[in-house]
């Protein structure tokens, strides 16, 4: 820490002589630049990336107006049918925990400002009087150290600012991954929900019948117990779907900053349909170790602390050196009143401790953010190649259920529904029918949400945002009964 920079010129000896000083003072004004506030608190940045990364727009809210305009988009927005993309712009606009971000940005700016600005002098005046004798004393003290490093803790704070950009923009991308990460699973839960909610009614149906011939000794008990579980478990199945539909759907409303009347948004009743072909990115590493923020911003911190490094090294030996510019005016009785002019220069002598400390600390604080920085690199890199093998495995899935199980499940059904018109087969065989085709259209519709929420994963992983839930965690607790659900 380095003392406050004061000017240092005497108060009342305006052409005193000591241009030395006051050419410190000019100098140090010229190479730092007094940084000053921008217009838009340092979010050009940030809107910068959410254009060009999600195509999405971002506002700092700091006025009652821009609170109002925002609050206008998001009421236009909830009066449609909400898509992934009409909930992540929502969420930009009225997550107030984003704002909390931009207000950490405005307060970095603000830190910015302050640490280029010279430092104000300190001024003191003493009065002595005693037997007819008086002295008064004016000093203007200034830090002469904090002044010739102004440039460089300048630019260091510069530096500071840009990092503090860069997280703003992460935090943007981060919202808007867990707001397309909530969107799918809300989405999906609702889907298996009305799946599931036919299902009951067919198993409904077929444990009555079963019940009605095990009163006619047409059916076995064994038989009679297999069609009743199936009902019981369809029923307990469905009650946790609706569950995790309600609980997925009330997460999804906390990411877009909503309450009381704005809560009943209306979701998609399906997902969106899989892209005709997967995307291609043979340069997926060398992208994400391009434009991941993290890695920008520990890059940036690197830099920065090299700066730091250097500025502790050069000033090792000195840590305060301060200049007071005295006028004193004495007034004797026994003789005329007379002024003094003069300065005062005080600086620490490096006898106990020579800065071997404070070096070693911002060298070990530099090597430490450069073993981080080549660390995360290396996992940037292992991230996108997995993100991207995910997505095409999940891609891959998805459309065998779309192109070979579901169409052959559908002619077998097809072919049973005819066989039992010219009662080739019973009900129950038709039924069991029934239920390996909910369960296979069960699991299409899981391997298409792991595919939403696969290629939401792998734009994380190339722009940054933070890393959530992965795909095979996304999975509810039920999927082992879906794919069991058939075997009776």
């Amino acid at each position: 820490m380095y003392k406050q920079l004061e000017t240092p010129r005497s108060a009342s000896n305006r052409s005193g002589p000591r241009p030395a000083a006051a050419a410190v003072l000019l100098s140090a004004l010229l190479l730092s630049g007094c940084a000053t506030f921008s217009p838009d608190g340092g979010m050009n940045v940030v809107s910068s990336v959410a254009g060009e990364t999600i195509k999405k727009d971002v506002v700092s809210i700091r006025t009652p107006d821009d609170a109002q305009r925002a609050n206008s988009s998001v009421q236009a927005l909830l009066r449609r049918t909400l898509t992934v993309d009409t909930a992540v712009q929502i969420a930009l606009l009225n997550n107030r925990g984003l704002q909390a971000s931009y207000n950490e940005l405005a307060l970095a700016e603000a830190d910015l400002v302050g640490e280029s600005l010279p430092p104000n002098p300190t001024f003191s005046i003493s009065r002595i009087s005693g037997n007819g004798a008086l002295e008064i004393e004016r000093q203007v003290v200034g830090d002469i150290l904090a002044l010739a490093t102004l440039p460089f803790r300048s630019e260091i704070a510069r530096q500071r600012f840009q990092k503090a950009q860069l997280r703003a923009a992460e935090e943007t991308l981060r919202l808007a991954a867990d707001v397309r990460r909530a969107y799918y699973r809300a989405v999906a839960a609702n889907e298996l929900v009305a799946l599931l909610t036919d299902a009951k009614s067919t198993a409904e149906s077929t444990a009555q019948l079963a019940e009605k011939l095990g009163q006619t000794g047409s059916l076995n008990k064994l038989d009679q117990a297999r069609e009743q579980v199936f009902y019981a478990e369809t029923t307990a199945d469905l009650a946790t779907l609706r569950q995790d539909a309600t609980s997925s759907r009330e997460r999804l409303i906390r990411l877009l900053g909503l309450w009381d009347g704005d809560t009943g948004v209306r979701l998609a009743q399906k997902l969106p349909v899989l892209p005709r072909r997967p995307l291609s990115l043979p340069r997926i590493e060398v992208d994400a170790v391009e434009h991941r923020i993290d890695l920008q911003i520990a890059r940036i911190e690197l830099g920065a602390l090299a700066k730091s490094l250097n500025l502790t090294e050069a000033s090792r030996f000195v840590t305060m050196l301060d200049v007071a510019g005295i006028d004193r005016k004495t007034r004797d009785p026994e003789g005329p009143p007379f002024r003094e002019r003069g300065f005062d220069v005080q600086f620490q002598i490096p006898i106990f401790d020579g800065g071997e400390v404070r070096v070693r600390q911002a060298a070990e604080t530099y090597n430490q953010a450069f073993n981080l920085l080549t660390e995360k690199a290396v996992n940037v890199r292992s991230e996108a190649r997995d993100a991207f093998r995910v997505y095409r495995s999940t891609y891959d899935i998805a459309g065998h259920y779309q192109r070979e199980v579901l169409p052959l499940r559908k002619i077998i059904s097809e072919e049973m529904q005819l066989r039992f018109g010219s009662m080739q087969v019973d009900v129950f065989a038709l039924l069991t029918e029934a239920r390996q085709r909910i369960a296979a259209l069960r699991a299409a519709i899981e391997a298409k949400r792991d595919f939403w929420l696969a290629q939401s994963e792998l734009q994380t992983a190339i722009n940054g945002g933070g890393r959530g839930d992965t795909p095979s965690e996304a999975k509810s607790s039920t999927t082992a009964q879906a794919s069991s659900g058939g075997g009776h």
